[in-house]
């Protein structure tokens, strides 16, 4: 199998050659009232990352800003035990309509705490203050790990090269969340 090419890897954190890659099964959903397919620019970006990077494409899909229709396309990925991951775009703002993170949050079995934090010190080095109108958020649902990140390239290029993509890289050490899907599910 050829390896996918090595994510972007911050302080702390290298590829160990020498390790397999393990392709994990990714739902890319765009949350807008204003995009169509057509002009679903972060949707695409993402999902050719996220091809790029060795995974497989599970689902594409766009919903509304509307919680209800958030909420319950994650839950049916999540519990299809098709999906490994599941990585929103759009939603995360401070608008009246941005809702994703309260459609999510109260779905989360646990919430990545520290993925807000990261996501904002990487933003930060690209838009400055303007990060603080983003409530990017994660979470795992189920046995899935959900990251929900702003909707403009520029938020999907800094979460997903510069922090998610390493995370679901199983070559990425000294740890990764792909190494741990497999034990989600224990209770």
């Amino acid at each position: 199998m050829t390896q996918p090419p090595h994510p972007t890897v911050g302080p702390g954190g290298k590829i160990k050659d020498g390790l397999e890659f393990q392709p994990l099964r990714v739902a890319v959903l765009t949350v807008s009232d204003t995009r169509d397919e057509e002009s679903d620019t972060s949707g695409a970006l993402l999902a050719a990352r996220v091809t790029a990077a060795g995974h497989s494409l599970a689902q594409r899909s766009m919903v509304p800003d509307e919680v209800h229709a958030i909420r319950a396309i994650v839950q049916a990925w999540a519990d299809s035990g098709e999906v490994d991951a599941v990585v929103t775009t759009g939603g995360t703002g401070l608008t009246g309509r941005d809702v994703t993170p309260e459609a999510l949050m109260p779905i989360f079995d646990k919430v990545i705490d520290g993925f807000s934090v990261v996501f904002h010190m990487v933003s930060y080095q690209s838009v400055g203050l303007s990060t603080l109108q983003s409530r990017a958020v994660a979470g795992i649902v189920g046995s899935t790990f959900v990251f929900c990140l702003p909707g403009s390239n520029g938020a999907v290029k800094d979460g997903w090269d510069k922090v998610i993509a390493a995370q679901l890289d199983s070559r990425h050490m000294p740890c990764n969340m792909a190494e741990i899907l497999p034990r989600l599910s224990e209770r």
